[in-house]
């Protein structure tokens, strides 16, 4: 009996070291765009040459042809609009704008302070949902969760007298495989937002115009409750339980909040709530600027997401700064922006050569042919409805496992499969959502994640032998099980049709 755990063990690592060295050699992000769009222009040479063409799906009785990227017109393209497509990538702008807000209020503490006071304040018999919860809204800002929460909750666990792998695991599945899930909007959304507006325009401009960056709203907020209350049964009913008891010593000591951060908190929830209130004045009276009229899908305020967020995060963050005296001048809130932008140079870097890459394909054409013919081979199979969207989730799973970004995965991704899902009447909106359920349930067994060091590192604190294959193991109960219960969400959804964010149906009616 030893043996065969011992060989499937064996093989279970040995598989993971495969992934691993097959991922660590795949290129930078960079050079791979670089290489897709070297790919599109030879293959809109190929298709053009062999007259592909499709029905328009907009236009009937017209047909859509392949265009050739490498024919002189093609060329003169590509020198032309160099420029534009990367000023004009939609989650360009929208990703640094709002992280001028969130850098402000991640570099004055004011997040990690946060954080600690979330889950050190709790009943001890609530501890393992706090650490889950905490872990999902730490969302807001990428770091935190990882490099405070999750040791945190180890410390908190051992202080208790509980494994504190246990604690490190809730609240490394809350941080990682809860990455979607959020009751305020987030960079994320419109980071990813931008790039399914930019695939749907592939299929319906007009139906693309009118989409929002709070086009999974709804659903993630519901998905934090379902996550936290999870997250909190398979730590207590099947991680902490297989753990078993922890027999070391624990020297680490909890970062409880000093008066100071206490008061900044305070100060920050005023600010706050004062910040939401003038802007409700904004919106909710029908002379608000920003309400437009009785839709509000349409109004300016959702058109306005962007700087709301910058805003709803810099007041109180620049507020916490200035009580805890993190920030004592404008020099300080100057460098903290700066600071923050100059984390976001590969970001830049990566969006220019993504910009090319999602231009290319759809000036080609190539995008809607895929989509046409992709729709059906899919039909040919079968598979349609939940086969359709279980297989979608699959395959995005599985190059998780080997591209750790969500949004270069998503750059990718989207221009294929945000066509394919609107030919068999799925709105661009559900399809975001399915990816976003496929990308984050697979953080947490993906070894190539870039933080899953950090974490394999926090967790020898405790077991010097733990590994790759250890980790993946522990966090496995929580991938399958958030998984499932995500995709029976999407199955409630789909048959209550309720919108999954404001204006942003299931269902795609060309």
């Amino acid at each position: 009996m030893a043996t065969d755990t011992v060989r499937k063990r064996g093989f279970v690592t040995r598989s993971l070291d495969t992934i691993e060295r097959v991922g660590n050699k795949l290129p930078h992000p960079v050079t791979l765009f670089a290489i897709f769009a070297l790919l599109v222009l030879i293959a809109s040479a190929i298709f053009s040459s062999l007259g592909i063409q499709i029905d328009d799906p907009l236009n009937e009785g017209e047909t859509v042809q392949v265009k050739n990227l490498l024919s002189s017109e093609g060329i003169a393209y590509l020198f032309q609009s160099a420029v534009g497509n990367f000023t004009s990538f939609a989650p360009l702008g929208t990703v640094l704008v709002t992280m001028l807000g969130i850098g402000i209020a991640e570099r004055s503490g004011l997040i990690s302070a946060a954080l600690r006071g979330l889950v050190t304040s709790v009943p001890k018999q609530l501890m393992t949902a706090a650490l889950v919860f905490g872990g999902i809204m730490s969302s807001m800002a990428a770091d935190a969760g990882y490099v405070v929460l999750t040791p945190l909750g180890a410390v908190l666990f051992a202080g208790l007298g509980r494994h504190p792998l246990a604690g490190l695991a809730a609240a490394f599945a809350g941080v990682s495989a809860g990455f979607s899930a959020n009751l305020l909007l987030t960079s994320l959304d419109p980071l990813l937002g931008g790039l399914t507006q930019d695939a749907a325009r592939i299929i319906n401009p007009e139906y693309a115009e009118s989409m929002n960056y709070a086009m999974n709203y709804y659903f993630m907020i519901a998905s934090v409750f379902m996550l936290t209350i999870a997250g909190t049964l398979v730590t207590d009913k099947i991680v902490e339980p297989r753990l078993g008891t922890y027999k070391g010593t624990v020297t680490d000591k909890v970062d409880y909040l000093k008066p100071q951060e206490k008061k900044g908190l305070w100060g920050a929830l005023a600010a706050f709530v004062i910040t939401g209130a003038l802007l409700a004045l904004l919106v909710v009276p029908e002379w608000g600027p920003l309400r437009g009229g009785t839709d509000i899908v349409n109004s300016p305020f959702m058109q306005s997401l962007v700087p709301v967020i910058l805003i709803m995060f810099f007041v109180p963050g620049f507020v916490y700064g200035l009580i805890t005296k993190n920030i004592t001048s404008d020099k300080d809130v100057a460098e903290q922006l700066s600071e923050t932008m100059a984390t976001m140079g590969s970001y830049i870097v990566l969006a220019f050569v993504a910009a090319q890459f999602v231009s290319y394909f759809t000036e080609s054409n190539l995008g809607v042919v895929l989509a046409v013919n992709g729709a059906e081979f899919l039909e040919s199979t079968g598979f349609t409805g939940l086969p359709l969207i279980i297989a979608f989730i699959a395959v995005a799973g599985l190059i998780n496992l080997f591209i750790g970004s969500a949004s270069a995965k998503w750059a990718i991704m989207a221009p294929v499969f945000v066509p394919i899902m609107m030919n068999f009447g799925y709105s661009p909106e559900f399809t975001q959502v399915i990816y976003r359920i496929a990308d984050s349930t697979t953080n947490i067994i993906s070894p190539l994640l870039p933080y899953y060091a950090i974490i394999i590192a926090f967790a020898q604190k405790y077991d010097k032998k733990i590994g790759i294959g250890t980790l993946v193991s522990t966090m496995l109960p929580y991938s399958i099980v958030f998984s499932i219960l995500w995709i029976i969400m999407l199955i409630v959804w789909m048959a209550t049709g309720i919108d999954l964010g404001p204006g942003s149906p299931v269902y795609y009616n060309n």
